[in-house]
């Protein structure tokens, strides 16, 4: 098995990852909404394939963006992670 090396995030990086998020979701929202506007006699146009492009784009942001935050909150020995996790 490989040594993984667990490096805690910056405070910075925290906010900046946590603020991303809602640009991402909006991203997918609106690229959700443009691919469903597409009637039906449009389908496999150009513009149906650069809103699931982007859709995915933006699934796959989002879905790295949670990953990193979820290793973050993870790591026992951070105390950023500590400071910065709600408490439940």
């Amino acid at each position: 098995m490989a040594f993984v090396k667990r490096v805690a995030l910056a405070p910075r990086a925290v906010r900046q990852l946590r603020r991303v998020r809602s640009v991402y979701v909006t991203g997918m929202l609106l690229s959700a909404l443009g691919l469903l506007s597409y009637d039906d006699s449009a389908a496999g146009g150009r513009q149906t394939v650069i809103a699931g492009i982007f859709l995915a784009v933006f699934a796959a942001l989002l879905t790295l963006t949670a990953v990193q935050l979820w290793r973050h909150g993870r790591t026992k020995h951070c105390s950023t992670a500590r400071k910065l996790t709600p408490l439940a």
